[in-house]
């Protein structure tokens, strides 16, 4: 049995590494459309690029919409931006804009629209490859548009889950576990609304690198507690969770700047973001303490369970340095 739940654990360890180099390349593509007159439209159509290549979605108007200026296009290191002025006399709403080749992806599309009846937020679905343009939107769909993001946007983000992943491994009482994350959580949304709001400007690239660090430093440790020597975050969680936190809700806020936010319901978008992240991150907690409950049920587990926390501590500080050093490397390219 044994054996078979240290089989479980290094596959679970596998799903966070094996798409390592994918970290915070889970964006969704966006279409953000803007009211100039009565019949014409500002689009602009952002797509993520990933290792030089370009999401193959293809936007389809209407039959109705025509271009008033080519498609204009601009490259920028994670993402190709093309934009056009389209006409049609009968205006968009209830009108449908098809994303050519979407189903064959895994990537939702975000949709934002400006016109003279308000401004509507939409995510699209490979699954359901096209968007109504909506009359007017109301709050309800703001909500779930932004809690779902900020949901998917944790659960792809795989260094915050393995800076997560590593505070459950460093703090074994549940009571100081749910102080540690509960001061991770409030650091994050700290920094989240201030970069979201302009406040904090910080480039991406060292913040992404500074949270690969953070992750390697946590690994570093978990192994010195598991050796008996003095460990800071060990005695103080919370302080190391609330430091680090910061860090990464600039993080955060890179990937919220990147899909943009409503003008109307800037405060409300930016809430559901933190708190589908919040949601994504519980979901997260809540899968490693059910693993471990149903570990500690297998009589010959206690012997072996510290070895194995000291090899999970250096899967994730590897993976940790990996990274770090990736990306400083990217500076300036």
């Amino acid at each position: 049995m044994i054996r078979l739940f240290l089989h479980a654990a290094l596959l679970l360890v596998s799903v966070l590494t094996a798409t390592a180099t994918w970290a915070h390349e889970a964006r969704p593509a966006y279409l953000q459309v803007t009211q100039l007159g009565p019949e014409r439209f500002d689009i602009q159509w952002r797509t993520p690029v990933l290792q030089g290549m370009r999401l193959p979605v293809v936007l389809k108007f209407p039959d109705a919409v025509r271009n008033v200026t080519e498609p204009t296009q601009r490259e920028l290191a994670d993402s190709l931006i093309e934009r056009r002025i389209v006409e049609t006399i009968d205006g968009l709403a209830g009108q449908r804009i098809e994303f050519i080749g979407l189903q064959t992806t895994i990537t939702d599309v975000l949709v934002r629209t400006e016109t003279s009846n308000g401004v509507t937020t939409t995510l699209v679905r490979p699954t359901t490859p096209y968007v109504v343009i909506a009359a007017e939107e109301s709050w309800l769909s703001v909500t779930r548009v932004y809690v779902v993001h900020g949901i998917e946007h944790i659960l792809g983000g795989y260094d915050h889950l393995l800076f997560v992943l590593a505070l459950v491994l460093i703090v074994k009482n549940r009571r100081r576990l749910v102080a540690t994350i509960t001061a991770f959580t409030a650091a994050h949304s700290i920094t989240l609304a201030l970069a979201t709001l302009g406040f904090v400007n910080v480039p991406g690239p060292p913040v992404e690198a500074m949270i690969a660090m953070s992750i390697l430093l946590l690994a570093t440790e978990i192994v010195r507690a598991q050796r008996g020597a003095e460990s800071l975050t060990a005695r103080w969680p919370w302080m190391v969770a609330f430091a680090f936190g910061l860090l990464h809700g600039l993080g955060f806020a890179g990937a919220l700047t990147a899909i943009g936010l409503p003008q109307g319901d800037v405060p409300l978008a930016l809430l559901m973001f933190n708190v589908g992240v919040e949601i994504g991150q519980l979901m997260f907690v809540a899968v490693i303490l059910m693993i471990f409950a149903m570990a500690g049920r297998i009589p010959s587990f206690g012997a072996a369970s510290e070895r194995m926390r000291l090899a999970a501590s250096y899967g994730i500080g590897g993976l940790a340095a990996f990274w770090m050093i990736e990306r400083i490397a990217q500076f300036g390219t």
